[in-house]
This record gives C-alpha cells, sequence and structure tokens, in this order.
C-alpha cells in the first residue's frame, strides 16, 4: 500500500446539507464508509489530497480514523453538474487479501491495419481482483487488425489474479473500415466506370468512322 493513499479523516457527527456546505467551504468532503456488517461512518477528508487520489478509477484509500487504521474503496462520487465541485463520497470497507467487484476501464493500444478503425464498444470490464491490487485499466492491443476483427470480453488478457465477470461474449473492439470511406471508394468505382464506358463508346465511335 503506497504512503500517498493514506488520508487522516475526522469523524463527524453533525449531518444536514448546512454542515457539509460548511465542511467543502473549509476544503474538506464528507463522506461516509459502508461494509462488513459495521454501522456507516461519517468522515471528513481533506479536500485536495482527495480530490487528485480519487482521479483513477477504483481508488483505494488508507484511511487514518482516530489513529486507527480502514482501507476503503471509493465506490460513489457525488459532484455539482454544473461546477463539478465533489459534494459527496461513498466508501466501502475492504480488507487485505478480501476479492471486491469492481469495473475497469478498456483502453486501445496500437494501431489497425490503415485504412481501418478500431472502435471501442464497451469501455469498460468487472472484474472479480483482489481489494489491494485493483488494476488501472485493461489494455486491448489492435495493432495490425483487420477489418472484421472482433475482440470480446473473453479475448482479454487480464492481469494475474482477476477473474472476469463481464459476460465472456461481450464485444470489446470492432475493427471496420469507416462508412465514409467506404463512400469515397465506390464515388470513385463508379467515376472510373463511366470513364471507362465512355472511353469505350468513343472507341467503337472511332472504328465506325475508320470502316467508312
Amino acid at each position: 500500500m503506497s504512503e500517498d493513499n493514506k488520508v487522516v479523516a475526522e469523524l463527524r457527527e453533525n449531518f444536514g446539507k448546512g454542515f457539509a456546505r460548511r465542511l467543502r467551504a473549509a476544503g474538506k468532503i464528507p463522506a461516509v464508509i459502508y461494509g462488513h456488517g459495521t454501522e456507516p461512518q461519517h468522515v471528513a477528508l481533506p479536500g485536495h489530497q482527495v480530490a487528485l487520489l480519487i482521479r483513477r478509477a477504483n481508488a483505494l484509500l488508507d484511511l487514518d480514523i482516530a489513529g486507527k487504521s480502514q482501507l476503503v474503496l471509493v465506490k460513489d462520487v457525488q459532484k455539482d453538474p454544473v461546477r463539478q465541485i465533489i459534494e459527496h463520497i461513498d466508501l466501502i470497507v475492504v480488507k487485505k487479501g478480501e476479492k471486491v467487484q469492481v469495473d475497469v476501464p478498456v483502453i486501445l493500444t496500437g494501431e489497425p491495419f490503415s485504412g481501418t478503425v478500431a472502435m471501442l464498444d464497451t469501455a469498460s470490464v468487472s472484474l472479480e481482483v483482489e481489494a489491494t491490487h485493483i488494476p488501472q485499466n485493461v489494455e486491448v492491443d489492435v495493432e495490425g487488425a483487420e477489418d472484421g476483427t472482433q475482440i470480446t470480453a473473453a479475448d482479454l488478457k487480464l492481469p494475474q489474479g482477476a477473474t472476469l465477470v463481464t459476460e465472456p461474449e461481450t464485444l470489446i473492439v470492432g475493427v471496420s473500415i469507416p462508412l465514409d470511406t467506404i463512400a469515397a471508394d465506390e464515388e470513385i468505382a463508379e467515376a472510373d466506370a463511366e470513364v471507362a464506358e465512355e472511353q469505350s463508346e468513343e472507341a467503337e465511335s472511332a472504328e465506325e468512322g475508320d470502316d467508312k
């Protein structure tokens, strides 16, 4: 567990929108910790530090709550839709060695075959992983992939210890020729056919003229 993920959390006993606003004005974020059959704990987190830590999906935090260490996983972040200010965070308790189910982003690497594009059909996949070894993403290499290539969840190379939860037949990436390229090729083919037809007609006319 990285020292960078250690966060000092303050227990709070006051609730309500007014108190939450005052917390945010003081640079703190209200949060609630759930899980493992315990009563929810209401805490205040240092705003700037936590905002940086949760930029990645499935952030794992090592909270110091009144001197006791508690591992938690960020499950939900509520933001103001206009100002994008973090208003509230839901956290769940996790234990080292415990398996958790998380949605992990999919990213593409490499370039498909010339003239084709790789389209991401599913942006994330559900995995069951050890709580302290949650991958930041799952990479899909499309280097040299040709038109018609389809990559499903079953084709993914998962991190060690991870189990796929998403249905194996789920389409992740499809490689195809862009429609505008196909349309352009068809227009060129039609134009070439017209030119060939005109040239053929001209040749026939020339032959008829020679016969006369």
